[in-house]
Parts: structure tokens; C-alpha cells; sequence
């Protein structure tokens, strides 16, 4: 009965929560703060109903919700407490910042107009607030943000005793320190919990609509057709269907969980180990969140972040060049290893070899509605965006688009008279329902979203620390001393600590902790602050594949039934080319579509730089699988990574031309000599 209860409040705040956010976005009623406290109300009433207290109470991080504990009156009574005490907290909030609750105002006047003379009752509020953020941040996605967070506040109180090595400052008081994380809006109510109710909200309803209408079915199936029966198609699919669908859903490991189920068996049964399979899923899913036109939530960061502000659609112009480098690299690896291991698709489609006729063309008009369904949000989203439209109004165009189709599929099929098919992601049962089709992916964002949302009220703890302590100015100024002299340098310790950072954090959460901490580094020493921001946006995501904590290779060992480490050690190989690839568009910001000053350059300078660099992408990629048309030798691999170095990092000035061209040559006369050896020992075909 409690579960049941549970369950149906969870339905109801879920649809509450996104229409609360499409409605306000494109039509905003409330004041900023009010705004953001409503939402993360939503948000951390969700992650109270959603994850036990602990996980040995309930199945936390898991679609549905925790029933293990229903039973328990002590945790229920806890989580009701909880669900209390926020909407006590950030109701307080909303009630003393918006003017039509005028007569609850105490002392006459706002909240914000109190700031600096706030009462003993919003110092208690505030208090509270920041340990329910603490709590569901702990709740959602562990303790390593929370504990980062009161790191950071210890820092706030005492900062007057920290030896000179750890930026002491003057320390203040406790009603200082919640009045600035937590009352006003440079903390939790500030720039993290922003993007999260503007952009990245919006974006994980348009991935679940779109997944629940047969996104899934459509992108595997395209990616087989693509590939059709070239060596190792089964993993070609698998990179291809895991870069579109990480798109639509920006999360490594939701991406590797949702695709994965049909790619990693698909793999496997071709005769890939399940190590492999699941590092190649892992890998390609990680890098789905730098494809434009959807991305990851760091994307819509930059809106906020960069300066000077850039639009969403130049942070998709420069997103392009590079994801397509990173799956060339990743369709590169993956045909050079199975051409090394002889992987055939002997069983790529050993499904629809034995699906009848009827049911093939049934299935193909199905693929036919969905694929229909995809385009037009993409065609719709890029539509909106090239007329001048921001990236929420773009997204919710597409959404009612998507919405208005799908009904339209459905109506068009009961008035010919055709039954509704079950097997489809156009939720045909959902629709016999009626409302259902729309409540199902408003549950789905919502378990999907919440824990970002939490996350982001967390960080806003940290960032409003930063903003009071001054520490974000002051770091720059140790960190830039040594690597003055090195820009290579300094790009090797941003990753370190980007990578380091983000095996505990959400890619994004990292993302903005190293934009704002140590991202100035970069602008100092003249990186062009797009391309500065990007870096650091791919290494948030290349710790999803980075032993030791590697969540996204997690997630594919799960699927695959193969050892996590081993896993993560293969997802790591095969990404590796988006280690090297920021290095590469830092160096020569035309693979970003900038130049040194940030303008847009010349389509000859984009092409030549994009050449150079997908040559030595390719070379890398033969380097790693050591293969090319045969096997290669040690040294052989040896000089051809040398090249693929040289060509990522060595600038493309007029002075440094015979050096790419040396290299080029080198490299093509390597792989000459590797067909060459093929020919002589008269190798069959693979």
C-alpha cells in the first residue's frame, strides 16, 4: 500500500516537473530564484522518493522504484520527513521572493532585499536546505560530490587557520556561509542549477520522447544497413547506433545501458570476446554526448560560461569536426581488429534471417514511421535554431512535433483500422491508453534527470564558496607559473585533474567545477576560450572510460558478463583517440571552426587542418590495433604513433609544412609496404 502511494506520487511530481519546466522556460511567470527553488523542489522530492536512504535498503540507481524498504516504518518515516522538509525549505524560498505572497513577507521585505540582514528563521531554513541538497546529492550519485561540498564549506568557516599552500583567507561566519550557498543566487539557487532547469532538462525529455518512439529500432537498423557485411559490422553498428543515440541522451553510462543491451549480445554472438565487445560499447557510448546537435549537458553549459558568449549553434559548428574524428578513429580501430581477429558477420543478422516475410515488411513500415519520427525532430531542432530561436525553444518545437506525429501515426492506424503493434517503440499500448503515451517519458526524464538535478544544487554549494573565498581567482595564479613557459604542459595537468575529477562526478558536474576552477589557466596562455572549454569537456567524458573508475565500461561488463577491469582497460584502448583529439583542435582551433581570434576562418584553412588531422587519426587507430593490411610489426607501430602525434600536435604554419609532409610520406609508404608483404604471401581474403 506504502509503495503503491509512493509510486503514485513519483508519477504525478514526474509530469509536474517537466510541464512545470516546459511551460516556465518559454514562458516564465516567476522571479529567477523562485524559478530554480520550484525545480529543485521537483527534483529532490523525486530523489527522496526514488533512492533509499541506503542502498542496502532498496535498488538505488535503478529505473524503478526502491521496494525493499517499503516496509521498513523507520526509513519511510525518514523519507516523508525529508520530502517535508524541502517543500518546507524551498516553498520558504519561493513564498519570500515572489511579490504575490507580499503579506507573508517577514520583516516587510523580500528575501533578496534582506541579503546581508537576513532573520534567524532564514538562516534555519538555509541550514536545513543544505543538508537536504547534501543528502539527496548522497543519495543520488554517491559521496563524492557531497563530500567535495562540505570540503569547500570547512574551507568557507576556516579559512584563517589553512597554511599558505591552501589560499587561506580571513574565514567567515556560519549566517555568512548559508546566506551565500543556499539564500541567494550565487549558490545553490545560481549558474549550475540554471543550465540544468534552461537546457539539460528539456534535452533528457526530447531523448526519452524520442526513445520511446522507436529511436532505438531506427538507429540500429540504419547502422546495420550502413554497414551491411563488411568486416566486423556487428561492432560497427555498435559505434555508429551508440554516437546517435548518445546524442539524444548525453549520459555515457545511460547510453551504454540502453544501447548496449542490443549491441554487446549482437557482438558477441559474431564472435567478438566479451571483453572487447564491451569496452567497443562503452568507448562509442562515451563519446556520444560530443555529438552535435543534442550533446551533453557541459554543452549547454558553455552558454553561460564562455566567454565571449557564444550561441548553441556555434557550439554545434564545433563539436562536428571533432566527433567525426573520434568515431572515424573509434569505425578505424574496430575494422582494423577484426580484420586482425578474422571477425566475420557470419551472424550480424542471424534474427532477421529467420523472421518471416510478413513479418519483415511489417517491420520495415514500422522502421519507415520511426525513421520519420527522427528525422523530423533533427530537421525541426536545426530548423529553429538556424531562424535565430534559442536552444529551449528549439527543443520544445521538437518535442511538440515528435508528440503531435506520433498521435497522428496513431489515429491515421485506428481510423484504417489497423491494430496497434506492441512491438513498437511507439508505445502502441501506451496509446490505447491515451495520456499514458505522454506521462511515460515525463517518468522516464524525471529518473533520468534528477540525480543531475541534485547534483547541480551541490555544486552550486561549491561555486558559491569560490564566489565568497575568492579561491577561483587564485588558483589560476599558482597553476599558470608552471606551465607558463609549456602549453603542452598545461593541457597535461588540466587533463589529469579533469579525468582524476571525473571518475567520481557526473562528465558534466566535472566539466563545470574545471571550467570555473582552472579554465582561466587556458585563457592566459592564449587558447582560444571555445576550444579552452572543449578540452576540458572531452576529458569529463573520457573518465567514463578511464580505469580505475570506469562507469561507463561498469555498465557494459554488466551486459557483457566480462571483468570490469578488463573491460575498462579495452573501453580505454579504444577511445583512444579522444585523448589525443583535444590536443588536437587546441592546437589548431580550425578543427573547431575558429582561428586564434575566435573568428570564423576560411574554408581551405578548416578543410586543410581536418585532412591533416583525420590522416593521423587513421594512422593512430592502425597504430593502436596494430594492423593494417597485415600485421604490424613493434617499431613499425612505433613510428606510425610517432606520426599520428606529430600530425595532431604540431601546428599547421607554412614553417612546420615539410615536417607534415615527411610525415605523410612515411606514413603511406609504411602501409604500401604492409600491402606489399599481403600480396607476397598471397593471404586469402578476410
Amino acid at each position: 500500500m506504502i509503495q503503491k502511494l509512493k509510486n503514485n506520487i513519483f508519477l504525478v511530481v514526474s509530469v509536474l516537473l517537466c510541464l512545470f519546466i516546459l511551460v516556465e522556460v518559454n514562458y516564465p511567470q516567476l522571479a529567477p530564484q523562485s524559478e530554480l527553488a520550484l525545480f529543485a523542489m521537483l527534483g529532490l522530492i523525486v530523489v527522496f522518493l526514488r533512492y533509499p536512504i541506503h542502498s542496502h535498503f532498496g535498488e538505488a540507481r535503478k529505473p524503478k522504484l526502491a521496494v525493499k524498504s517499503a516496509d521498513n516504518p523507520v526509513f519511510q518515516t525518514l523519507d516523508v520527513v525529508c520530502i517535508g522538509s524541502v517543500i518546507a525549505c524551498f516553498g520558504y524560498v519561493v513564498t519570500q521572493t515572489e511579490p504575490i505572497f507580499q503579506g507573508f513577507w517577514l520583516d516587510g521585505r523580500s528575501l533578496g532585499d534582506r541579503a546581508g540582514a537576513e532573520l534567524s528563521l532564514d538562516y534555519i531554513v538555509g541550514g536545513v536546505g543544505l543538508i537536504l541538497v547534501l543528502e539527496a546529492t548522497r543519495r543520488s550519485i554517491g559521496l563524492t560530490l557531497p563530500l567535495l561540498s562540505l570540503a569547500f564549506l570547512l574551507y568557507a568557516g576556516f579559512g584563517q587557520f589553512m597554511p599558505d599552500g591552501l589560499f587561506p583567507h580571513r574565514g567567515y561566519s556560519v549566517q555568512r556561509i548559508i546566506s551565500q550557498t543556499f539564500l541567494h543566487s550565487q549558490g545553490t539557487f545560481g549558474i549550475a542549477l540554471r543550465v540544468m532547469f534552461t537546457y539539460v532538462f528539456l534535452f533528457v525529455l526530447f531523448g526519452t520522447l524520442l526513445e520511446r518512439t522507436g529511436a532505438t529500432s531506427y538507429v540500429l537498423d540504419l547502422a546495420r544497413r550502413v554497414f551491411g557485411a563488411s568486416a566486423g559490422a556487428p561492432a560497427k553498428v555498435a559505434v555508429l547506433s551508440s554516437g546517435m543515440m548518445g546524442s539524444l541522451s548525453g549520459s555515457a553510462v545511460a547510453n551504454t545501458a540502453t544501447t548496449g543491451t542490443f549491441t554487446i549480445p549482437l557482438m558477441q554472438r559474431s564472435g567478438f570476446p566479451p571483453t572487447i565487445a564491451g569496452g567497443i560499447e562503452a568507448a562509442a557510448s562515451s563519446g556520444g554526448a560530443l555529438v552535435p546537435p543534442i550533446m551533453g549537458a557541459a554543452a549547454y553549459m558553455m552558454l553561460e560560461i564562455v566567454e565571449p558568449a557564444v550561441t548553441y549553434l556555434e557550439i554545434i559548428r564545433a563539436a562536428l569536426l571533432p566527433a567525426i574524428l573520434y568515431y572515424t578513429g573509434m569505425l578505424c580501430m574496430v575494422h582494423f581488429a577484426a580484420k586482425s581477429r578474422r571477425h566475420t558477420p557470419r551472424n550480424a543478422h542471424s534474427s532477421e534471417e529467420t523472421s518471416g516475410d510478413a513479418s519483415k515488411e511489417k517491420r520495415g513500415k514500422l522502421l519507415t514511421l520511426q525513421g520519420f519520427i527522427f528525422l523530423a525532430a533533427f530537421v525541426t531542432l536545426i530548423g529553429v535554431l538556424l531562424i535565430g530561436a534559442t536552444a529551449f525553444r528549439a527543443v520544445s518545437w521538437s518535442l511538440l512535433i515528435v508528440i503531435a506525429i506520433t498521435l497522428l501515426g496513431y489515429l491515421i492506424r485506428r481510423i484504417r483500422g489497423q491494430p496497434s503493434n506492441t512491438e513498437t517503440g511507439v508505445g502502441a499500448s501506451d496509446l490505447r491508453q491515451g495520456i499514458n503515451f505522454l506521462i511515460a517519458p515525463c517518468e522516464r526524464a524525471a529518473q533520468s534527470g534528477v540525480s543531475l538535478i541534485a547534483a547541480a544544487a551541490c555544486v552550486g554549494i561549491i561555486l558559491g564558496v569560490v564566489t565568497l573565498t575568492g579561491i577561483g581567482s587564485k588558483l589560476p595564479s599558482v597553476l599558470l607559473p608552471l606551465a607558463s613557459t609549456n602549453l603542452v604542459l598545461a593541457l597535461f595537468f588540466l587533463m589529469i585533474s579533469t579525468i582524476i575529477l571525473g571518475m567520481g562526478l557526473p562528465s558534466s558536474v566535472c566539466y563545470l567545477l574545471m571550467a570555473i576552477l582552472v579554465g582561466p589557466v587556458l585563457l592566459d596562455l592564449g587558447v582560444v576560450p571555445l576550444a579552452a572549454h572543449f578540452f576540458i569537456f572531452y576529458f569529463g567524458m573520457m573518465s567514463m572510460v578511464t580505469p580505475p573508475v570506469a562507469l561507463a565500461a561498469y555498465a557494459a561488463a554488466a551486459i557483457a558478463g566480462s571483468g570490469i577491469m578488463a573491460t575498462g582497460f579495452a573501453a580505454f584502448r579504444f577511445a583512444l583517440v579522444g585523448f589525443a583529439l583535444p590536443y588536437a583542435f587546441v592546437m589548431r582551433p580550425a578543427l573547431l571552426w575558429l582561428n586564434s581570434d575566435g573568428d570564423i576562418p576560411g574554408l581551405w584553412t578548416v578543410f586543410g587542418n581536418f585532412s591533416l588531422t583525420l590522416f593521423g587519426t587513421v594512422i593512430f587507430a592502425a597504430a593502436i590495433a596494430g594492423y593494417v593490411f597485415n600485421r604490424l610489426a613493434l617499431w613499425t607501430r612505433g613510428i606510425l604513433f610517432a606520426a599520428a602525434l606529430i600530425l595532431f600536435f604540431i601546428p599547421t604554419d607554412v614553417q612546420f609544412v615539410w615536417i607534415h609532409g615527411i610525415v605523410i610520406v612515411a606514413s603511406i609508404a609504411i602501409f604500401y609496404s604492409n600491402w606489399r608483404k599481403k600480396e607476397t604471401h598471397h593471404e586469402k581474403p578476410d
